[in-house]
């Protein structure tokens, strides 16, 4: 892809001005924490090195990369019948695919909470065999799922939908099956959308709060950490442990969002 250059175009350094005010707003607020906290290393460094913190990260962080990974597994399929079929009905699975993107997070909470409590539609049954999810990891996975799941699922739709409907029949005209279709064309045609989209799922899912919360409380994330110190030790101790997360948090999407360099760049191409 070309690169447009911003000398001598003014729409673009106007464009460039008007997004610098966003930027600048988020710049201002990681500068100002990051003066804080590099005004007492150690104190600093001991939460930063408390097992209790680098345990919720690491928690945070897989139970997110799992909700991705189901979300993967049920997700593509729903997006690609989405993206392909025209069926009655369609505009209301789309309205429910987005419905955890309106509902405040306290609500999401409570939807998740009833199915998987103990005494839940779902909870129930998967308890009697030894799979609570009530403080339990299962708990805090399926909570992140809940809200994350319309960024995957409209990210791949639109992923799909980019993929000329001509490229599958001509695959399917010399003898490939539509799932071979789809997974010889169009999935790897789709890889950037996809991959992107899991990338802002799972920033959702390691964000949330108050969903997990309601039905996990223990074993905590990050943000019921936060919260918990918060409540307990003050500022200082919370703004801490939120800028050791801030860092994890950089560095990881900083490598992901590299990552994406190389992700579907056959796409250009075709």
């Amino acid at each position: 892809m070309a690169q447009i250059s911003l000398i001598r175009d003014r729409c673009l350094i106007s464009f460039s001005l008007l997004g610098g005010v966003i930027l600048g707003l988020t710049v201002l607020a990681l500068l100002n924490m990051t003066v804080k906290e590099l005004s007492d290393i150690p104190h600093l460094l001991r939460v930063a090195t408390d097992t209790k913190v680098i345990d919720s990260i690491v928690l945070t962080m897989a139970a997110g990369a799992n909700a991705i990974l189901i979300l993967m597994i049920f997700g593509i399929p729903l997006a690609y019948l989405l993206a392909r079929a025209d069926f009655k009905g369609k505009r209301i699975i789309e309205t429910i695919v987005d419905i955890p993107l309106m509902l405040p997070h306290t609500v999401a909470g409570i939807l998740v909470y009833i199915l998987f409590m103990k005494r839940g539609l779902l909870g129930a049954p998967l308890y009697t065999i030894g799979f609570p999810f009530e403080d339990a990891y299962p708990g805090i996975v399926v909570a992140m799922l809940f809200v994350s799941s319309p960024y995957f699922i409209n990210s791949a739709r639109e992923g799909f939908e980019k993929v000329p409907v001509h490229l599958e029949n001509v695959a399917r005209t010399l003898g490939a099956t539509r799932l071979s279709a789809f997974r010889h064309v169009v999935l790897p045609l789709s890889a950037r959308e996809i991959y992107n989209g899991a990338i802002l799922a799972w920033g959702r899912a390691i964000g949330e709060f108050a969903a997990v919360i309601m039905i996990a409380y223990y074993p905590m994330v990050i943000s019921t950490l936060i919260y918990y110190r918060f409540s307990t030790s003050g500022i200082k101790e919370s703004s801490t442990i939120a800028f050791v997360m801030i860092l994890a948090c950089f560095s990881v999407f900083l490598v992901l969002r590299h990552l994406s360099r190389f992700i579907g760049r056959h796409d250009d191409r075709v």
